[in-house]
């Protein structure tokens, strides 16, 4: 799917490596990877205590943006995405 332009961006902004935050009350560990000199992008997120799980793909394509939810509804990814609040470091 052709994903919103503020996920391409929030997803951009978030740091390479593992970080925790919060989505939606719950907390999560999420580690972001980059592959194919930074055109793709590796989301996966386990909630903290939880069973709650998100895992993505997003690939930069010459037609543009192109996200792929790894079995589970683009919708619930976009959501996750949009309400992950990565923790201030220290």
């Amino acid at each position: 799917m052709t994903p919103p332009a503020d996920v391409v961006a929030r997803l951009a902004s978030w740091r390479e490596g593992s970080t925790i935050g919060t989505a939606s009350g719950k907390r999560y560990i999420a580690t972001k990877s980059l592959f194919s000199a930074g055109r793709a992008t590796k989301l996966v997120a386990e909630e903290l205590g939880g069973s709650d799980y998100i895992s993505l793909n997003l690939y930069e394509l010459s037609k543009g943006a192109q996200l792929y939810p790894c079995e589970m509804p683009s919708a619930k990814v976009v959501a996750f995405v949009r309400a992950f609040v990565p923790q201030k470091s220290a």
